[in-house]
């Protein structure tokens, strides 16, 4: 089992680059496989969308809670760490221009030597997906054929470069550079809690972070995922499961249950404080209950 720890953004820290920094180096010497970090590009006040992982209706964050831009905040933390994965949980995808965004994302790899790993959304606050420049109804089908750009500028080394005309995005030609780390792709999961969200990851994604959902729902979702795979003509064992948890109730009899759901990794979410004694304090005790590193 791999242990990602998400970054407490909600105590409004995670901005402030030594609280920040000094909090990732301590979930590096823990032994935790990765460091995730959330986006909103913008939080519109009094938003009438429906958050779908609360029964309010209304996500756990403050309208005015302090989000940097996930992929900026992990080029910061990268040079702050060397071995410590560098995650999204979840990058909200109709914010990014998807040949932006593979330049952005293999820049950030390279540097780090492969340490990124990005979960990928299509939002669910419709205002900002449309501050942003995109139609939300039509944000699905974008989301595929953002996926297909970014991983064909990564895959391509030709000297024509890549042409891609689609419904959303065109160009003639395109190059790329640098490449990902591994020379390939960064992996990219898929986050949500829908079937076509199983559906992506089957068949474009390199695994599924299902959200809020547990149960039936959740082995319906994988199965899903696996159906979509094989059809697309890909080999399901390959793509990874990301359940979440809390650090501070998570446990090795835990951990083996989710497993037994197919789980290879935790996403854990820690308490939600500015005290950085205490939110190290709380990584530690964690650590040792899973004989971590």
């Amino acid at each position: 089992m791999k242990y990602s720890v998400i970054a407490p953004v909600s105590a409004s820290v995670t901005a402030d680059p030594e609280w920040i920094a000094e909090y990732a180096e301590h979930v590096e010497a823990c032994g935790f496989e990765s460091l995730s970090v959330v986006e909103h590009a913008l939080v519109v006040s009094r938003y009438s969308s429906v958050y779908p992982y609360a029964s309010s209706g209304r996500m756990e964050l403050a309208d005015d809670c302090v989000i940097p831009d996930p992929l900026d905040l992990l080029s910061f933390l990268a040079a702050r760490t060397t071995r410590l994965g560098l995650a999204t949980g979840v990058l909200v995808l109709p914010n990014h221009h998807p040949v932006v965004l593979a330049k952005r994302l293999a820049t950030i790899d390279a540097l780090s030597r492969g340490r990124l790993r990005i979960c990928v959304g299509v939002g669910w606050m419709k205002e900002e997906v449309e501050a942003c420049g995109a139609e939300f109804a039509s944000r699905g089908r974008r989301a595929d054929e953002q996926l297909d750009v970014v991983r064909a500028l990564w895959a391509d080394r030709s000297p024509e470069g890549v042409d891609h005309h689609g419904e959303f995005f065109s160009f003639e030609g395109g190059m790329s550079y640098p490449k990902p780390a591994n020379g390939r792709s960064v992996p990219l999961h898929i986050g949500g809690h829908s079937l076509a969200a199983a559906r992506r990851a089957g068949r474009r994604g390199d695994g599924l972070q299902p959200l809020g959902v547990a149960g039936d729902r959740l082995e319906r979702l994988v199965s899903v995922m696996h159906e979509e795979a094989e059809g697309a003509g890909r080999d399901p064992s390959t793509l990874e499961l990301t359940l979440g948890h809390q650090v501070s109730r998570i446990t090795l009899g835990k951990a083996a249950s989710l497993a037994a759901r197919g789980a290879s990794r935790l996403t854990l979410q820690p308490e939600p404080t500015g005290n950085l004694s205490r939110a190290k304090d709380e990584l530690s005790a964690c650590a040792d209950r899973l004989g971590l590193a």
